[in-house]
């Protein structure tokens, strides 16, 4: 898609009386997708991770041996692929064709997006999920280890031009991020691992009855792999309705202040980026003043709770 949208656009300059529509239907090519190509275009690099809605596509793959392959020549190998095998082929065998012959490092979700955008993907099975989904209901939380919100955002790395995952566990009660992942992907066995680090900081603080964990449903939750860890861990897993982020909205504003604060910065290498996001964590879990908490830190809150000096305000979710 990249590589027509940059054909329209040479084609603009080059017969300037002709109408985009005329040009984009030349091609088969949506103005839509035109229209946001180009914005995207005018638009930092920067601002375009924190104003786009998803972290914006590349627009090329790279091989084993390093040449960069752009998105146009993926389609059309592709389109060959389906072409010349006798089996119709599905996402998954796609992308293991696309390795061995061509050698392009590229996974399943990007040969997913390709064949969407060219309506070349199979119709959708319907599975039934081996775990009911718990939709999440509306809480008053008074204390510690009854509610934790957990969530997926990103950020980037301009030194090494990719992106790097942080997902964190907090509690609704005290604020604190109980435990977090920081990697180059972001798996269901990472997120489960997370909630077991979580787990076993809190477990002796938790009693009889045990905490929620409550998420959206991204892949990494819905996965047998955390599902599974719930269970065994003894936690109960509840999921947001589909687009009612504002059900997960203690761990949606952290985002917000980690994106104002600490991922706006510029970062060169992914420990760079590893080692800022790790010390911002700290820091607001120890030192930044939390307006829900009377202007305490989380971790000086939970002090002055135990030694009986302030009390926990109830939060409705």
């Amino acid at each position: 898609m990249t590589e027509l949208c940059e054909h329209v656009a040479e084609w603009q300059v080059e017969v300037p009386h002709a109408s985009l529509k005329a040009l984009c239907a030349a091609v088969q090519l949506p103005r839509g997708t035109f229209y946001a190509w180009r914005q995207r275009q005018q638009m930092p690099r920067l601002d375009r991770r924190r104003q786009a809605p998803g972290r914006t596509p590349r627009g090329y793959s790279v091989t084993r041996t390093g040449a960069k392959i752009p998105d146009g020549q993926i389609m059309d190998w592709i389109v060959g692929i389906l072409e010349s095998e006798n089996a119709q082929y599905g996402y998954h065998k796609i992308t293991w064709v696309l390795r061995r012959r061509y050698q392009l490092i590229i996974n399943f979700k990007k040969v997913y997006r390709l064949l969407k955008s060219m309506a070349l993907l199979w119709p959708q099975r319907r599975r039934k999920p081996p775990h009911p989904r718990r939709l999440a209901r509306n809480w008053v939380v008074t204390r510690p280890n009854q509610l934790w919100e957990t969530d997926i955002t990103y950020g980037y790395i301009a030194g090494e031009d990719r992106f790097f995952y942080l997902q964190a566990i907090l509690d609704v009660c005290d604020r604190q991020i109980i435990a977090y992942h920081i990697g180059l992907s972001c798996r269901a066995v990472d997120a489960a691992r997370t909630l077991s680090q979580a787990v076993d900081r809190r477990r002796p603080e938790w009693g009889s009855e045990s905490p929620v964990i409550r998420t959206d449903n991204g892949p990494q939750f819905t996965a047998h792999t955390f599902e599974a860890r719930c269970e065994e861990l003894g936690v109960d897993h509840e999921r947001i309705p589909v687009a009612t982020p504002n059900m997960n909205a203690h761990i949606e504003s952290w985002h917000a202040q980690l994106d104002r604060e600490c991922l706006a910065q510029e970062f060169t290498t992914f420990a760079e980026a590893y080692h800022a996001v790790s010390q911002w964590i700290q820091d607001y879990n120890e030192r930044r003043l939390h307006g829900s908490l009377n202007f305490w830190s989380p971790v000086e809150m939970a002090a002055r709770v135990a030694a009986g000096l302030d009390h926990w305000t109830p939060v409705r979710v």
